[in-house]
């Protein structure tokens, strides 16, 4: 058996673990317990975690609440495994995502189709049918936007070293350019009309049109408001299916449950995941319109697509958090608290940091050197900060913590992402000054 309080704790991993691992890289460190927002480490350090299992944890480590509900669930020898069953788990999580979340938005007349635990099977499912309801083929996705690395979700993933590792052509989809790829002076919105309505453009009429409304891998690029009910309408008119992935950007991320509740939109099909369990057990959901529900029984399923413990902890969460709108707009100031202490350090160190970026608390900076944002991380990792890069070339720095972070915890943390970037960039300040 391994000693993991040895010198060689890392041996197994290198030794018996796949080279596609990514995140032990950048945090090698060997985790043994977590609370809320802290992660502790087998020598007892703690961390602060602002990765949060890349927005899976949105409701902290080990939340109290949904710990209770699951483990006398589990005491009670309820129902684990259930493939789609029906069960008092499923039925009481059905009734009060509907309740809580989708009725009071406009949502009510929307089905749940639950699908395999993570977030790209529900992208494959949403893409599959918007094909079938539509009987078109190609799928409009835009730059920067991330959906998943199974085959059909990768084929509307924009990031070419997530591609290239298909390993053969990614067909029926046309990449498209999101809200300011090109800078404010153009608009996006009347491209992708002009080609969707000239008949020698190339391009026929779509199945669907796919995105994030704040993109996260991409880099925390935020649609506008005018730019997301523009493309609703676009794709009404012309019968196109819309899809927003909430994989990341939902669950009250950006600081309302749904990314797409400040547009005032209903995209035709929601794909949920990540921190929709609430405790970060595996979960995936489609959202769709009743209209659009025309599968047949069995055409989309899998295995684990009836795991009750996420039902239960799911239900807790919605329960707990959602019930009023106090969370929401806790969210909210929080995000505020956090824009101002980034702007801050851009404002210091202005031309080394280019701008904030990001909604609510999924936020960051955009540097203007990628490697000297993975040194950033890499210093804060040392001071006992986990915060992640994302972005085309890895140059967004990425505050993804708990939401349940308290003021003193987010003080903290950008207390040490300041000081690491005092540090990185600092001698670069006074050699300007001089």
């Amino acid at each position: 058996m391994l000693n993991l309080h040895t010198n060689t704790e890392t041996a197994v991993f290198t030794k018996l673990e796949s080279n596609v691992r990514s995140y032990a890289r950048s945090f090698p460190a060997v985790f043994t317990r977590a609370k809320g927002t802290e992660l502790f480490d087998n020598s007892g350090k703690r961390y602060l975690d602002f990765l949060a299992g890349a927005g899976s944890l949105n409701y902290g480590h080990n939340n109290p609440t949904m710990k209770a509900a699951l483990v006398d669930y589990i005491m009670d020898d309820n129902i684990t495994h259930s493939l789609d069953l029906h069960t008092v788990a499923k039925a009481k999580f059905l009734t009060t995502m509907h309740d809580v979340i989708l009725a009071p938005r406009g949502l009510g007349d929307y089905v749940m189709q639950f699908v395999g635990p993570t977030g790209t099977n529900a992208v494959e499912a949403a893409l599959k049918i918007a094909r079938k309801a539509t009987g078109r083929s190609n799928v409009i996705y835009f730059t920067n936007g991330f959906h998943g690395v199974s085959m059909g979700a990768l084929a509307v993933t924009g990031n070419s070293y997530l591609r290239a590792a298909a390993g053969v052509p990614l067909q029926n989809t046309t990449a498209m350019p999101f809200d300011g790829y090109f800078g404010e002076g153009v608009d996006t919105i009347t491209h992708l009309e002009k080609v969707l309505s000239d008949p020698s453009s190339g391009m026929e009429t779509p199945a669907a049109v796919i995105l994030e409304t704040v993109q996260g891998e991409g880099g925390l690029n935020v649609a506008r408001i005018d730019w997301l009910k523009r493309l609703e309408a676009l794709c009404n008119k012309r019968g196109i299916v819309l899809i927003v992935d909430d994989i990341q950007a939902g669950c009250g991320r950006t600081g309302t449950f749904f990314s797409f509740e400040p547009a005032g939109i209903k995209p035709d099909v929601i794909t949920l995941s990540k921190s929709l369990s609430g405790y970060g057990l595996p979960m995936a959901l489609v959202v769709l319109k009743r209209s659009l529900d025309k599968w047949r029984p069995g055409e989309h399923n899998g295995t684990f697509r009836g795991n009750c413990h996420a039902f239960v902890t799911a239900t807790a969460a919605i329960e707990q958090y959602w019930s009023t709108g106090e969370f929401a707009a806790e969210i909210r100031a929080k995000g505020e608290y956090l824009r101002t202490r980034l702007q801050a350090m851009v404002d210091s160190f202005s031309g080394d940091l280019i701008d904030v970026r990001g909604r609510g608390m999924m936020i960051g900076v955009r540097c203007a050197d990628a490697k000297r944002a993975a040194a950033v991380s890499a210093k804060c990792y040392q001071y006992g900060l986990i915060i992640e890069r994302a972005g085309p070339d890895d140059e967004v720095i990425k505050c993804m913590m708990p939401l349940t972070t308290t003021y003193a915890e987010l003080a903290e943390g950008m207390d040490i992402l300041e000081q690491a970037i005092t540090e990185e960039y600092g001698v670069t300040e006074m050699l300007k000054a001089a």
